[in-house]
């Protein structure tokens, strides 16, 4: 004979989760309110919810599902959704998980409910095999299953039925007229299908949307904290009505489609206005399309949130608060250096200071600073731009970027004539920056004159909060790198982080004020190495020095700070 079950209070009691006091006040309180004993215990504070699933789970010998990892994913090849639909989920506390022949798998908050068992099996015409799982992990599940991703999934398959009632040349840009590519690109399905697309990877986190056409199919990626993630991507037939409908928003000519184009749009999302970037490129196939997502809000533009901080702070203040000379942020594409000087504008920007920027794109607009786009096709080029900027009494001049010695002649004469300069130049490390500027031609004495500062930065992915591991360096590793903590961090993968270890990303810098004695090696025509090394003497503190101390302070890890200044 099968002995008798305990009940969920005795088994918490049990476990010297809950005392009897508690048992009591929660049944007089379940009298009241007619909900399950398990909530109640939760929601007087008693217990947690995964407490009570574990608890539960044994009562009733099932297994509990962790929302961790991807135990709570339903299987997306097996239309899960078509036998339990999102009314039903949310009815029922469930998710479907499964389907093993007429064995239907669901995770549910309380398996016990034999009425919402019995529902659910004559609904979906299969035998349940129940799993337990929290409540907030099964609404987070049935967010994911029927959210966005779901929606995108139906807009594609009204795309593709919108296409395909336009007849087989519809789907092809070489026969598919203006007039039609220009009704399918508005219609109500291309429409929602674009904006899913961009709601999608906004929430993803995405700073960029790739859509690269194939021969054979479509490839649809997200850049997320630098790396580049591939999404299911719809049928290669929605390429033209896709490229159009992003050509139009962007005020595009969608008849052009051997040149490059740039455009751009605003959308307000929520209560955030974003600004997208877009531009097409040709290619092979057909044309690929970048869609850049500007969100302002989304970005800081606080100093120490991007990773400045100690020397490095304090270096970056007092070059940014002189009155005059040039300060270089130096990088490759990409590494973070327009972020930086927007957020030094940000610091210096008072009513007292007149500050004007010249930039190629202006990507984010800010109140209070007179920012102009460059136009090289009608003479407006960065050079061009300083030197108009000097006649409007500045105190401040951003340059977007420092191209070639008319350029750079100019930021070193308005640096020598009483006013700020800030700027960027591409190269690998701050003392390579010197030797870049007197390749332009810029003879010594200026460039020494001019400088204040310069800045080598690079962005490395922060650790995910919720996952990483820690563990202690190796006394090779803590004498090399100089490490000071005895516990650092390494990546993991979780469901919050993509399985990447990662979430988010801040800047390293490598900061070198141009003291008088870098003056002097200036004047001597001193090569990279002999500056880096005097640098180095004088407090320089290098992109390898700051990656550690952020390894230290367990923001990021080892193999990341290594993989970005392997060259240190």
């Amino acid at each position: 004979m099968r002995p008798t079950r305990l009940k969920l209070g005795e088994m918490l009691k049990q476990a010297g989760l809950i005392t009897d006091e508690q048992i009591i006040q929660a049944l007089k309180e379940q009298k009241q309110k007619k909900m399950p004993i398990g909530d109640i215990f939760i929601d007087l504070g008693f217990v947690s919810e995964k407490d009570v699933a574990e608890t539960l789970a044994i009562q009733l010998e099932i297994p509990f599902v962790s929302g961790e990892g991807d135990m709570l994913k339903p299987r997306l090849d097996q239309e899960l959704e078509r036998l339990i639909t999102p009314e039903m989920a949310r009815k029922f506390d469930a998710i479907p998980l499964s389907r093993d022949n007429n064995i239907l798998t669901v995770a549910m908050t309380d398996p016990s409910n034999v009425i919402d068992m019995d529902n659910l099996k004559r609904m979906t015409n299969c035998e349940i095999n129940p799993v337990i799982a929290t409540k907030s992990d099964v609404k987070k599940a049935q967010d994911r299953f029927y959210g966005e991703q779901r929606l995108l999934k139906e807009a594609v398959e009204d795309t593709y039925r919108i296409v395909s009632e336009e007849g087989s040349d519809a789907v092809s840009e070489e026969t598919v007229t203006l007039d039609e590519q220009k009704v399918i690109a508005e219609s109500a399905p291309v429409i929602k299908l674009v904006d899913l697309l961009i709601m999608d990877a906004i929430k993803a986190r995405a700073s960029d949307i790739h859509i690269e056409p194939f021969e054979n199919k479509l490839k649809i990626r997200y850049r997320i904290d630098g790396d580049l993630y591939e999404i299911p991507p719809p049928s290669q037939q929605l390429i033209p009505a896709l490229i159009s409908r992003v050509k139009i928003m962007s005020k595009m000519d969608i008849a052009e489609r051997r040149l490059p184009q740039d455009g751009g749009f605003s959308l307000k999302i929520g209560k955030k206005l974003i600004d997208f970037r877009i531009s097409t490129m040709p290619t092979i196939f057909g044309e690929k399309i970048v869609i850049r997502i500007l969100d302002k809000a989304s970005i800081s533009f606080d100093l120490e949130e991007l990773g400045l901080s100690g020397k490095l702070l304090e270096y970056h203040r007092a070059a940014s608060n002189r009155p005059y000379g040039l300060i270089f942020l130096t990088g490759p594409t990409g590494s973070g250096k327009s972020t930086t000087l927007y957020a030094t504008l940000k610091e210096v920007a008072t009513a007292d200071k007149n500050i004007i920027t010249i930039e190629d794109p202006v990507e984010y607009k800010f109140e209070g600073i007179n920012q102009t786009q460059v136009k090289p096709n009608i003479g407006l080029t960065f050079a061009a731009g300083v030197r108009t900027s000097l006649r409007q009494d500045p105190d401040v001049i951003l340059v977007g970027e420092v191209r070639d010695l008319e350029t750079a002649q100019s930021c070193v004469r308005a640096a020598l004539t009483g006013h700020l300069v800030l700027s960027t130049l591409h190269t690998n490390d701050a003392p390579s920056a010197i030797v870049r500027l007197k390749d332009f031609g810029i003879e010594p004495f200026l460039v020494g004159s001019s400088l204040l500062l310069i800045e080598a930065q690079r962005l490395v992915r922060k650790l995910c909060p919720k996952c990483k591991e820690p563990y202690k360096p190796s006394a090779h590793e803590t004498e090399v790198f100089k490490l000071k903590s005895s516990t650092i961090y390494k990546a993991k993968g979780c469901e919050e982080c993509r399985k990447s270890g990662y979430k988010g990303r801040i800047g390293i810098y490598e900061s070198m004020p141009v003291t008088s004695v870098i003056k002097e090696l200036i004047y001597k025509n001193a090569n990279t190495d002999q500056i880096r090394e005097i640098a180095l003497h004088e407090g320089m503190i290098s992109l390898l020095m700051d990656g550690m101390s952020k390894v230290d302070a367990g923001i990021t890890s080892m193999e990341e700070v290594l993989a970005v200044t392997c060259d240190q």
